[in-house]
């Protein structure tokens, strides 16, 4: 998995990423974005346009949010609330839209108080 959205997205979802992306894989849950480890290309350019840095490699993913690493896959692979199937690789985000739920790790944090 190339690169990973972490805890400082949560409640934030600045979406400069998205813009950013030139293949699409950044998805949007309902607090949180998750990118796409079979879409994404590797290509580094949503990284240094995210305002909070959220955004990092896999294997450079601060060990506080270690977690995030393994939870943005299961974003794709299992099915979340309210969906019937997993999201798996639609191929884009945009043919998808909006997913508007979670993992449990993200749904379960409490909100930020910025």
């Amino acid at each position: 998995m190339p690169y990973v959205i972490g805890s400082p997205c949560i409640d934030v979802m600045d979406r400069s990423c998205i813009e950013e992306c030139p293949v699409d894989c950044i998805y949007e849950g309902e607090r949180k974005l998750y990118i796409n480890p079979t879409e994404c290309i590797d290509c580094g350019a949503c990284e240094p346009v995210c305002p909070v840095e959220a955004i990092s490699q896999d294997r450079r993913m601060p060990e506080e949010d270690a977690e995030f690493v393994e939870d943005n896959q299961r974003f794709f692979t299992a099915v979340l609330p309210g969906r019937d199937e997993p999201i798996g690789s639609p191929g884009g985000a945009s043919q998808l839209g909006p997913v508007g739920v979670d993992t449990a790790l993200v749904a379960q944090r409490r909100p930020s108080l910025a």
